[in-house]
Order: C-alpha cells, then structure tokens, then sequence
C-alpha cells in the first residue's frame, strides 16, 4: 500500500537515532530532531506491492515492494528496504539501500548500501559507504558538489561481492 508518513529526522542524518516500530519502519526520536527544522513527508510503497513506470516526486520515498521502472526525485532521499527489489534508474539527493537496485544511481549527496543491502549498476555521488556485508558490483565515481571550485571529481572502480 501507499502511506505517506512524517519524516522526523534531519535529512543527512545517520539511521542510529532511529527506533523499529513494530511494522518495520524506522522513525527517529523527537528528542534528536532540532525544533527549527519542519518535518518532511514520507511515501512508503508497501512490500506486497508491484509497480512499473516511472516515479518522480518532490518528498522522500521508502519502498518496501518491487520496482520497475526509473526514479526521479531530485533533492529528496529514496530508502529501499529490506524486501525492496528496484530495476531503476535512480536520480536523487539520497540514497539508502537495505534491498537490492539493479541500475545507475545518480545521488547529489550520499550513497549508503547496508549489510544485507546489494547494488548492481554504476554510481555518481559526492560520498558512498557500502558496509561489511553489501553487495556492490559497477563502477563508482565520486563527484564533488561544483560549489567548491577548488575540488576535483575523481574517480574509484570498487567491486565488493560477498558469498
């Protein structure tokens, strides 16, 4: 199914803050959210779910089902879950895999794949962390934001596969 919850954490923030709640989904405490910044929609599309197409939007999406199809969410983060399969395209400021993505990410800000987490496809980021325990197998480029114009994009081919 299709929920739209409340993000309550900071964007860029690290998932340690973060409680299970009993269906799965993962809500940061309030205490750990700084009271000036306002709460941030979230999609979630549920595990038993299948879509083909495309999805764009402009608020952060949590899929739990299966993708078919490229995703477009410039400046905003898409989290694939445990049970999530995307065959995608991917465009956005963030993203965070505990699933599986067979495609290119193309992230403005942070790639992050987790134990038990697997991408097949090329990335472009300005930082990526793949925990002990991904999968990754493609190329991955680092691109610094072009703000700095002292920076430089370089570039790291990392194949990571674990049995």
């Amino acid at each position: 199914m299709w929920t739209n919850q409340t993000q309550t954490d900071v964007p860029g923030s690290s998932p340690a803050g973060r409680t299970e709640s009993p269906t799965g989904h993962s809500n940061a405490k309030a205490a750990n959210r700084p009271p000036n910044l306002p709460a941030r929609p979230v999609t979630c599309l549920g595990a038993t779910l299948e879509f083909t197409g495309k999805i764009s939007g402009q608020e952060d999406l949590q899929i739990e089902g299966k993708v078919d199809g490229p995703i477009s969410l410039q400046g905003y983060r898409l989290m694939v879950g445990p049970t999530g399969d995307l065959n995608s395209e991917v465009i956005a400021n963030e993203v965070i895999v505990h699933g599986r993505i067979t495609g290119n990410l193309h992230v403005r800000d942070r790639v992050e794949i987790k134990n038990g987490g697997a991408v097949f496809g090329d990335i472009t980021t300005a930082r990526i962390s793949i925990d002990e325990g991904a999968d990754f197998k493609g190329r991955a480029e680092i691109e610094r934001p072009k703000s700095h114009p002292a920076a430089h994009s370089g570039e790291a081919v990392v194949a990571v596969q674990s049995d």
